[in-house]
C-alpha cells in the first residue's frame, strides 16, 4: 500500500526527520490560504501515487499567495501520468545547499533490509546507479543487529564527499529512516531528496513509503484503505472489491490463471511468442463459479483485449467449476472475444466436456495455448 507524500512525512516527523512547513489543500482557495500562512514562496506538489511527477509537471512553484492560487487552479483536477490530482501539498520553498538520497528497502534475495545512501539526490536512483554506481552506498542489515546511527556514520565516511560536521546529522536521518521502516513493516521508505538547507538543517524534501499489505493487520490506522488504492484503475478497483488479484497492463492478450506463479509464467510465454499481455489476473485457489465469471467479464470488458488465454492447473481449484464459470461469463458478456483454454488437474475430464459443449478452443499444454491465442 503506497502512502501519499504528506502521509509519509507525517510519519517520519514522529521519528525526528524534519520536513518543510506546509499542509494539504484540495481547492485553489485553500491553497491560497496555506500560502498566506507560510508567508514566503511555496512549492505546490500534486498528491498522486506515481513516480516522476515532477518531470510530468506535477510539482510547480509560486512566489506569492495569488500566484499559488492560479497554479493550483491548473493542477487540481489535472492528470499526472494517468493519476488524477485531487489535492496538493503546499510547502515552503527551501533554500537548498545540497541534496542527498536515502532509502531503506527490502532485498528479497538476501531476505533482509538494505540501506542505500548517496550524495546524488534529486534524480531517479536508477539514473545514479547507471551513470555513477560508485556514488551509491549499500548496506545489508542483519536483523538481529539492526541499523544504528553508528552504522550510518560508517557508510557515510566511506563516501568521502560529506563534511565531517554533516555526517552525524545525515546518519541520524538514515538510522531513523530504518526504524520507521521496521516499525511500519515498510517495503520502501525513501527520501529523494533529503536536503541540507542554507541554515544547516537536514530535511525530507520528498518522501515515499510503501507498506506491506500482508502486515496491515498490525496497523489499524490504515484500516479504511485496505480495499482501496488511489492508484487503482477503475477495473483494478472493481477487481479488488470482488476479491480478485488483478493488475492492468498495456497489451492486448487477456490473461487468467490460478496462482501468481502460473499467471506470471503464462504472461512470459505470451511475450515469448510475440504477444503483449493486457493484464495479470489470478483467480486464486478454490475459486467458485461466480468469481471465475466475474474475472472473465472483467478481462473481456477491456477494449484493448483482442483474445483471452485461460491457463488452469487444478489442485484445490476444480476444473469443472472453472469451466462452468467461463461458460456463464461468455453467456453474459456483451462483447465476444476469442478464448484459448488450457485446463489440467482436478475434475479435468468434466471440465473439458463442459468447454467442448460450449465450443471453446481447448489446448493440451500451456505452450500450445500461448502460441495459438495469438492466432485467434
Amino acid at each position: 500500500m503506497k502512502l501519499f507524500e504528506f502521509e509519509a512525512k507525517d510519519i517520519l516527523r514522529n521519528y525526528g526527520i524534519a520536513a518543510p512547513r506546509g499542509r494539504v489543500a484540495s481547492s485553489p482557495d485553500e491553497v491560497e490560504t496555506v500560502a498566506r500562512e507560510i508567508g514566503k514562496p511555496v512549492v505546490l506538489k500534486s498528491q498522486v501515487l506515481v513516480s516522476g511527477r515532477g518531470k510530468a509537471g506535477g510539482i510547480l512553484f509560486a512566489d506569492d499567495p495569488d500566484e499559488a492560487r492560479k497554479v493550483a487552479s491548473r493542477l487540481i483536477g489535472s492528470t499526472i501520468k494517468g493519476a488524477s490530482v485531487g489535492s496538493l501539498l503546499v510547502e515552503e520553498k527551501l533554500d537548498i545547499c545540497r541534496q542527498f538520497y536515502a532509502s531503506v528497502t527490502i532485498d528479497r534475495q538476501a531476505r533482509r533490509y538494505i540501506v542505500l545512501l548517496s550524495t546524488s539526490g534529486g534524480v531517479d536512483i536508477e539514473e545514479i546507479a547507471q551513470a555513477t554506481p560508485e556514488k551509491i552506498l549499500r548496506e545489508w542489515v542483519d536483523p538481529e543487529q539492526g541499523f544504528s546511527q553508528r552504522s550510518a556514520e560508517g557508510m557515510l565516511h566511506r563516501l568521502g564527499e560529506i563534511e565531517e560536521a554533516d555526517i552525524g546529522r545525515l546518519a541520524a536521518v538514515a538510522a531513523n529512516l530504518y526504524q520507521a521502516a521496521l516499525d511500519y513493516d515498510a517495503e520502501l521508505v525513501e527520501l529523494n531528496p533529503a536536503v541540507k538547507t542554507a541554515t544547516g538543517e537536514f530535511m525530507a524534501a520528498d518522501a515515499r513509503m510503501i507498506i506491506d499489505d500482508n502486515a496491515l493487520f498490525r496497523h489499524p490506522e490504515f484500516e479504511g484503505r485496505k480495499s482501496y488504492r488511489a492508484e487503482d484503475t477503475p477495473r483494478e478497483a472493481e477487481a479488488r472489491r470482488d476479491g480478485l488479484s488483478y493488475v492492468e497492463l498495456d497489451g492486448d492478450i487477456g490473461i487468467i490463471g490460478n496462482g501468481a506463479g502460473l499467471v506470471m509464467a503464462t504472461m512470459d510465454l505470451v511475450h515469448h511468442f510475440g504477444g503483449r499481455p493486457a493484464n495479470f489476473l489470478d483467480i486464486g485457489g478454490g475459486a467458485r463459479t461466480e468469481l471465475i465469471k466475474k474475472g472473465l467479464l472483467l478481462v473481456m470488458a477491456k477494449p484493448e483485449v483482442r483474445a483471452v488465454l485461460v491457463n488452469i492447473l487444478g489442485g484445490i481449484t476444480r476444473c469443472d467449476i472453472v469451466a462452468e464459470g467461463l461458460v456463464e461469463g461468455l453467456a453474459e458478456s456483451a462483447v465476444k472475444k476469442p478464448i484459448a483454454v488450457r485446463l489440467m488437474g482436478t475434475n479435468e475430464a468434466e471440465g473439458m466436456a463442459i468447454l467442448r459443449r460450449a465450443g471453446l478452443n481447448i489446448y493440451p499444454d500451456m505452450e500450445t495455448a500461448a502460441r495459438e491465442v495469438l492466432k485467434l
